[in-house]
């Protein structure tokens, strides 16, 4: 049951103020309807006090062509395609015609970095402004629940979802289906030197943390990393077994004495892993997570390089061969079969593309996102534009 009041909005809208009964308990609802310029009508609604704000329908819009900056690609267990841009939401494709969201469905902000499914098919948008759940038909936002104390909270499921938290916050964060746990990283030696060096009631202006996540990655043993980012005090990469962290320092990584983030953890088809950089790879051992809170690893060459050829990469994905592929920013993408390198140009009217994401799909295509040339699709020889 629900009663309230309706307001006429200035433009035609109206918005319904509303109380809903549920048992003894009073919960405060919000329905507005807009009229778009196409004259087209948008639903939102929203709980007032609940944990999260939901899109009461699906109220996405057809689009004739997508964004130009498409970060990130995703296809569901639908095999629906989702485009994710950096400044107009996200984009469905069905084969046959795209949906477009942004916040005006519920999406919590119209920069998409990231996207994740779970096991019972709902979507997981990261935002710049937050996760957003989609469950096929609404957009609901979810509110981090943060630990008591640093390093309380972990734990390692198979069905969890990771995400990296905002700049600045340094957190991770959880999903176990039911809760978002905001999770803070044990202190480490590098991490309070850092703080020493930079107090921020003296560096108020620095608006970042040694423990800020760039990225995750799941391993072949189904441990987490998480690549720090955000330059000054970077503190590596940190390897979490589900009992313990260890780290591997940005100064053993090597990236040239310049603060790259960890943008990219690879795991290649020889179990030896990769940091964002080409130099050297990883061999970790077995205890790498026992000693102490320092990752155990040798470390071996990477691929030969000269001073032309990339040697950082924004992201990785291996193919169905095992390959492995990474995207450089503007050096075009590079296949590694275990030997070789193979590197494949990436251009949009003869210039080279800035790229952000490199994804396989189900089917073992390779899909880029790009900053301002939209999503590529290779075709087995070359990566072209994709153009539904």
């Amino acid at each position: 049951m629900y009663e309230g009041d309706l307001t006429v909005l200035e433009g035609g809208g109206i918005q319904l103020d509303l109380k809903g009964y549920e048992g003894k308990r009073v919960v405060p609802y919000v329905m507005r309807f807009d009229f778009e310029k196409d004259g087209s009508l948008h639903q939102l609604g929203w709980s007032v006090d609940g944990a999260q704000r939901t899109s009461m329908l699906d109220v996405h819009h057809t689009a004739s062509e997508m964004s130009k900056s498409i970060i990130v690609v995703f296809q569901d267990k639908k095999n629906n395609y989702w485009f994710g841009s950096d400044v107009e939401g996200v984009y469905r494709y069905d084969g046959s015609k795209i949906d477009h969201f942004t916040t005006k469905d519920g999406l919590s902000h119209d920069r998409v970095r990231d996207i994740q499914e779970d096991t019972a098919g709902n979507l997981y948008f990261t935002t710049a402004n937050g996760i957003s759940k989609f469950d096929g038909k609404n957009f609901s936002t979810l509110l981090p629940v943060k630990s008591d104390s640093p390093g309380k909270g972990w734990r390692l499921e198979p069905g969890d979802l990771w995400f990296p938290f905002g700049q600045n916050g340094g957190v991770v964060s959880r999903y176990d289906g039911k809760v978002l746990h905001s999770l803070e990283f044990p202190r480490t030696k590098l991490g309070d030197e850092h703080y020493a060096q930079f107090p921020r009631s003296k560096y108020p202006r620095i608006r970042s943390s040694p423990y800020d996540v760039y990225s995750t990655y799941k391993d072949s043993k189904g441990h987490v990393w998480f690549g720090t980012g955000t330059g000054s005090g970077m503190l590596g990469a940190c390897r979490y077994d589900g009992e313990s962290f260890a780290w591997i320092s940005s100064d053993e990584l090597e990236f040239g004495g310049v603060a790259f983030c960890v943008r990219s953890i690879a795991e290649d088809k020889d179990g030896k892993f990769w940091f964002s950089n080409t130099r050297n790879r990883f061999d970790v051992l077995e205890d790498a997570a026992k000693q102490g809170n320092a990752v155990q690893f040798r470390k071996e060459k990477g691929v030969s390089h000269s001073e032309d050829d990339f040697p950082y990469f924004m992201s990785s994905t291996k193919d169905n061969k095992g390959d492995l592929w990474m995207a450089s920013f503007g050096a075009g993408v590079w296949q590694y079969d275990g030997k070789t390198m193979t590197h494949y140009p990436v251009q949009d009217d003869g210039k080279p593309v800035t790229l952000f994401s490199i994804y396989r799909d189900r089917q073992g295509v390779l899909w880029l996102g790009s900053h301002e040339a939209g999503a590529f699709r290779f075709n087995g020889t070359a990566f072209e534009q994709f153009n539904p």
